[in-house]
Parts: C-alpha cells; structure tokens; sequence
C-alpha cells in the first residue's frame, strides 16, 4: 500500500464538539529575550486541507477537529476561551490546520481572532502551511497585533525525505518564498523541523535535521527543533506498535543543538512527550536531566549540553552505526530484546 493511502486508511475521527475549542494551557517561551508565559490556543476547526486530502505520516491531529465548524461556531469558541486569559503576553494560536486557510477558518472570524487576540498580547502568533501564506492576512496581522509571527512545518529541506517518508510535496522553496513575504511586511517566521520522520536511521535523521536547519537558517527568526512524538492512528503509530520504529534519542536532540550552535536563528526544541515511550527518550535513568537541559538552552537560561552523561551513550553510539549496517530503520533495541 501506498503512503498516502496508508495515511487516510489509519485515520480515525472522532465526534466533537464545534463549539468547544480543543485545548489551551501556559507554556514558557522567550519574547523581546525574556522568558514569560506562552498561552496556547488550539481551536477547532474542520481542519488542515492537507489532511483532509491525504495527510502526512505523524500527524494525528485529524482525529481531534470537528467534521465541519461554522463561522458563529468558532466565534463562540473564541469567546470561551478569551474568558481564561491570564494576561500572558505571547498567544500561540493553532487550529490543528492552516489559520490562513479561508475554508478552514474564514477571514472576518480571523480579523476577529487577531483583533481580540492583539488586544490583549504583545504578541501573535499562527501557523499554516507555506504555499497558503498570502500578503493580505500578514498585514491583517500586524495591524491588530504589535508583534506577529508566522510558524511554518518545513520539516525537512530534503524533498525525498519530505515526499516519502512525511508525505509533503511542499518544501524549501516555498517555505522561501513565504517566509520572504513574511519578511517583508514586517511579520517574522518560526521554522519547524522534523526530527527524525519514518524509515530514516537515527544518524541520517540527525543529519537531515542539522542540514536542514543551516539551509533555512538565513529565512528564519526562530527555529524550533520537533522530535518525533508518536500520535495514535497515524502511519508513524503503525511503525511503532511493529517495533518498526523508535522515537528519537535525546541524546540526537542534544546533538542537532550542539551542530547548531553556528546558526543565527534562535534554534530550540520543547520534546513533546519527552522522556516517555512515544516521545524522544533515552534509557529513562537520565532522560529528566536531558529535557531539562534542552529546555534551558532553548529558553536561553544557559548551555549544559556538553555536560550531560549517562552510560546509555554508548548503546546511543553503537545504534548509530549497527542501523548503518543492518540498513534497517526499525527499533534495533526492541528486537535485540525480543
């Protein structure tokens, strides 16, 4: 079977609300180089186009959004969820989608969104793919919010891996051209890299992430390093439960940090799911230490990659060169243990 139809075949979406936006919580991130406290929005909404279509192979997301939400729907989201503000100065805004997409999330509810949103925050921030990121909705931005910033999922500047192991067909250049455009109506642009998509070994997923992110390096402001997080009902979560695959090593998520202490963006990563079994993890002895000191360095609270140690680097260093020889991507570890 195909990727892209492997993707769809996984899918499972569940029935929600159109009413109820799907998660906000605090989170620290760093403005104007301070840390302060990050809000976080995930609307629902019907939805990334992409996903709808094919989708790509680790996104689980679809299996949370709602079939189909109306303009007064999400309107009556926003008004929920403005009722929990804390006076946090940064809003990241997610919609498990494109928040440029008209059919996704309709201009006057995103003039609404960004006016009520800018109000409030110093800054706004939203994410959507590349090739939808137009000049009109970036100036929406910045007229309503001080400081406003666009995410985009790169993931890989290597069209194969983007093809055949992401299920993406946009890639560098467009990210450019958005992020270009972005630039020049004063808007800036966070980067998202993939660490370690499937059937890549640890070391070649290393070596892409480090690669990709000095190739995006001079169209960036911000870019954030993502380590594998296994969502259910996706084709990475069909490795997974075969033991065809294993999330990344926080041991390569300090090494991509380390590779790319030379890149002028702020580089940073926040593992999602971080030291358990379907986040980056190490042995678990020493996988606390490790996202703590990702997240200093990512915060720009001090730089203790060079310090970490445990005796689970050398099982680290051996998988890099027995998936070189095997020439498997598999969870080499799991199948040792049997």
């Amino acid at each position: 079977m195909r990727l892209p139809h492997l993707v769809t075949q996984l899918r499972d979406v569940r029935p929600a609300n159109p009413e109820e936006y799907i998660s906000t919580w605090t989170e620290k991130d760093v403005l104007d180089g301070r840390v302060v406290d990050a809000w976080v929005i995930i609307f629902r909404t019907r939805g990334c186009y992409w996903a709808r279509k094919s989708g790509c192979s680790m996104c689980g997301y679809v299996n949370d959004v709602a079939v189909e939400v109306a303009p007064h729907e999400l309107a009556t989201q926003l008004g929920k969820v403005l009722a929990v503000h804390k006076d946090q100065p940064f809003v990241k805004v997610y919609t498990s989608g494109n928040f440029f997409d008209d059919q996704e999330v309709v201009p006057e509810i995103r003039r609404q969104i960004l006016k009520e949103l800018g109000d409030r925050c110093d800054k706004v921030m939203v994410e959507t793919l590349s090739h939808l990121v137009r000049r009109e909705p970036l100036e929406e931005g910045l007229r309503y919010a001080d400081k406003f910033e666009i995410a985009l999922g790169l993931e890989s500047a290597n069209d194969i891996v983007l093809r055949h192991a992401v299920n993406k067909f946009w890639g560098l250049r467009e990210h450019i051209r958005a992020a270009d455009l972005a630039h020049e109506v004063g808007a800036t642009v966070k980067s998202y890299l993939l660490l370690k998509p499937p059937f890549l070994t640890e070391r070649e997923a290393i070596e892409d992430t480090v690669e990709t992110a000095h190739a995006v390096d001079p169209y960036s402001d911000t870019i954030s390093i993502n380590p594998m997080n296994v969502q259910r009902n996706t084709v990475v979560d069909h490795l997974w439960t075969r033991a065809e695959y294993r999330p990344p090593w926080l041991w390569s998520v300090a090494e991509v940090l380390r590779r790319c202490r030379d890149v002028k963006a702020h580089v940073k990563s926040h593992p999602t799911a971080g030291g358990m079994r379907r986040g980056a993890h190490n042995c678990g002895a020493c996988d606390r230490s490790f996202v703590s000191a990702i997240e200093d360095v990512s915060l720009g609270l001090g730089d203790r990659l060079d310090d970490l140690a445990c005796t689970c680097e050398a099982e680290w260093r051996d998988l890099l060169e027995l998936e070189g020889l095997m020439q498997t991507s598999a969870d080499v570890g799991a199948l040792v243990r049997g």
